[in-house]
């Protein structure tokens, strides 16, 4: 099984070298894909960018300029475009008190939201959370109340959740997925895990998708360790070789914010040279059918 599965990361490394050597700028532009993250500042501005990178749809959470509301509104007024997910992350000052305090009443407010019928998803969800410049550190239990609370939510009505949770709580985050085995997971960036981690927790939870928002970049600001590309145009074989083998438990996305239009430009073209070294039935599918699938459309 090692020896295949060896060869098999080596045909693809031929493959796809194969495809970035003969047109490398002209293959990667012309991916369509489905953008799974980005967080919604100033909608104008990434309705523009979106059309100039000929980008269809893009799941959006809120940003430090923005909030449910108004993920809502931008929704209500670009239906098709942009796919609205409801969040009561921690990250916010407001709902920050009720995390620290277990207090369930929080959950409230996101039924609310749910039964409104305008978000197709919930997140991102930043239980646990390593501290960057403006977010303060969040590091809740995965199985505390409300965690548990907002699966419970899911489960009810039938939508996905976007989980923001480092490997530090990964024993608490397994028993989570454990627990609520109906609950499709995203889990933002992957965890930043390394690949034989990620191998294992797809492997053992079918519920998890993978997703890839800031793996692609050339170098991420937080550690050189969570970029799956070896160099500036290849992607390492052996993450290949994993989408490869699990092609519907993977999505992209970029992370995006509008600060820069020229920054999430970068991340959108980091991202169509990942997809461009996939196999076209896979590409097909973490570019868009799985987040896709995943949302209901």
């Amino acid at each position: 099984m090692a020896a295949k599965r060896s060869a098999l990361a080596a045909l693809l490394s031929v493959l796809c070298l194969g495809q970035i050597g003969a047109a490398p700028a002209q293959q990667a532009a012309e991916t369509p894909f489905v953008d799974a993250h980005v967080h919604m500042n100033r909608p104008a501005t990434l309705l523009q960018l979106m059309d100039q990178a000929r980008l269809d749809k893009a799941v959006v959470f809120w940003g430090r300029h923005s909030d449910n509301r108004a993920l809502a509104a931008a929704a209500e007024g670009h239906p098709g475009r942009l796919i609205p997910f409801v969040s009561i992350s921690p990250e916010r000052r407001r709902y920050r008190d009720y995390w620290q305090r277990g207090d369930i009443g929080l959950l409230d407010e996101l039924e609310a939201a749910l039964k409104s019928g305008a978000f197709k998803g919930i997140g991102e969800i930043s239980v646990v959370h390593f501290p960057s410049r403006g977010f303060p550190e969040a590091d809740f239990n995965p199985l505390g109340k409300l965690m548990t609370g907002i699966m419970g939510l899911a489960e009810r009505y039938r939508v996905p959740v976007t989980v923001h949770c480092e490997i530090t709580r990964l024993r608490e985050f397994k028993d989570l997925l454990e627990a609520y085995p109906a609950v499709p997971v995203i889990w933002a960036h992957g965890g930043y895990t390394p690949y034989f981690l990620a191998r294992r927790m797809l492997e053992e939870h079918p519920n998890l998708t993978y997703e890839l928002s800031a793996r692609t970049y050339l170098r991420h600001p937080r550690s050189p360790d969570y970029t799956i590309f070896r160099n500036a145009n290849e992607v390492w074989p052996r993450w290949l070789e994993l989408i490869e083998a699990h092609p519907r438990r993977f999505i992209v996305g970029t992370d995006g914010s509008q600060r820069r239009l020229s920054s999430d430009q970068s991340k959108i073209d980091r991202v169509r040279l990942l997809l461009a070294q996939l196999t076209p039935q896979t590409r097909e599918l973490v570019a868009s059918g799985n987040v896709l699938r995943l949302v209901g459309e």
